[in-house]
């Protein structure tokens, strides 16, 4: 029997149980730890714990209960641990780990190194990997500039594995049919706040007025009123507020939209480019999200993060290309199925296969690593 797998995360989080569940229905025997079931700044923005399926759910809010939980995990186990530092009880469970000699992986997403703070950072994390390279299986390394980051504060290139948060499979069954006079529709979907830089968004489609276009906004946060000021001055009539949404009302709305715009100065990965992707959707994002390699992948467009000029031509040329068919849509939803769970967990096996297998010599195929048709096509 295959090794059991333990999962360690602060909360029940839609982008990682959904992994744990499809490892799990794929014969592993697993264990997701939690803190707790949800955050209340998550909860806040329409997350939910998700359906760990045959995986074992079990909760250690305490250090007593951590310890408790590592001394329960079985000698052959491996453990998938939420990053390196700053995570909560999740440190005492490394170290606890680590004394007892299992097999343990971290998963960690691409670290904004920007400005004074990312000197410090960088400095921080090189010494903490100093400190846990040699207890480390492998990294899972989330964002297309993770690898190359980790490697250089010091993880060994064979143990870094690009990763991704894997997505449940669309419940979207039919591309929606557009009314052929309806505006196009640019959408955001994620939290008003300075990071995201929606502003930023609204700015560079108010270069366009002469062009029909919306641009429709799921969520909330504490720039709203900057924002509806931006949007009543700038593009008046042109932006529709539609508010917080449970995730699950998420990917119909996306499947609605004819383009996601993710503007953020940084996201660690960005989970919605993926989401709308798998709904069929194109996409648009910054270089500093961590799913821009994916949005690539995908035939969508990536612009320097601080280059407004670039994120201007890229909305040009979207208006320009105009509103894509059902049948493009389809595909693009097929091709985005390797961002799935299922997908997902079938890959992780093979990062398993390959660590304990000295002798394979080169890393598994990610699953985007081919990419979609209308992007080969250029």
């Amino acid at each position: 029997m295959a090794d059991p797998v333990w999962f360690w995360q602060r909360i029940v989080s839609p982008h990682m149980a959904v992994l744990a569940a499809a490892l799990a229905a794929q014969g592993r025997k697993v264990t997701y730890v939690a803190e707790q079931e949800m955050s209340a700044d998550r909860a806040a923005q329409g997350w939910h714990a998700p359906d760990l399926g045959e995986a074992n759910l079990r909760f250690a809010p305490t250090v007593n209960a951590v310890r408790a939980a590592v001394s329960d995990a079985p000698e052959t186990s491996i453990h998938v641990c939420q990053g390196l530092r700053g995570n909560g009880l999740i440190g005492i469970a490394q170290k606890a780990l680590a004394e007892r000699g299992l097999r343990q992986w971290s998963i960690m997403e691409t670290i904004d190194d920007s400005g004074w703070r990312g000197v410090l950072k960088r400095m921080e994390y090189r010494r903490v990997i100093r400190q846990w390279r040699s207890k480390l299986e492998g990294v899972l390394a989330i964002g297309h500039t993770t690898p190359h980051w980790l490697a250089a504060c010091g993880i060994p290139p064979e143990r870094i594995f690009p990763f991704a948060y894997f997505l449940p499979e669309s419940h979207v069954q039919n591309m929606p049919n557009f009314d052929p006079a309806a505006p196009f529709r640019f959408l955001y979907v994620g939290q008003f706040i300075e990071r995201k830089r929606v502003d930023f968004l609204l700015d560079a489609l108010a270069k366009f007025m002469e062009v029909e276009f919306e641009v429709a906004l799921i969520g909330s946060g504490p720039m709203e009123t900057k924002l509806r000021d931006i949007a009543d001055n700038k593009l008046p009539g042109r932006v529709k507020w539609l508010g917080k949404k449970p995730i699950g009302e998420i990917p119909s709305l996306m499947a609605g939209a004819d383009c996601i715009v993710l503007p953020s100065r940084h996201d660690g990965w960005g989970a919605v480019l993926s989401e709308a992707l798998m709904a069929g959707t194109p996409a648009i994002c910054s270089d500093s999200c961590g799913a821009a390699g994916v949005v690539q992948a995908g035939g969508g467009a990536v612009f320097p993060a601080y280059d407004t000029q670039a994120l201007g031509d890229i909305l040009k040329g979207a208006l320009t290309a105009g509103r894509q068919m059902a049948e493009q849509r389809k595909d693009l939803a097929a091709w985005a199925r390797c961002l799935n769970a299922e997908t997902g967990a079938r890959y992780l096996e093979a990062v398993f296969t390959h660590a304990q297998d000295m002798t394979i010599t080169v890393h598994p195929t990610v699953p985007w690593a081919h990419v979609f048709r209308e992007q080969e096509a250029k």
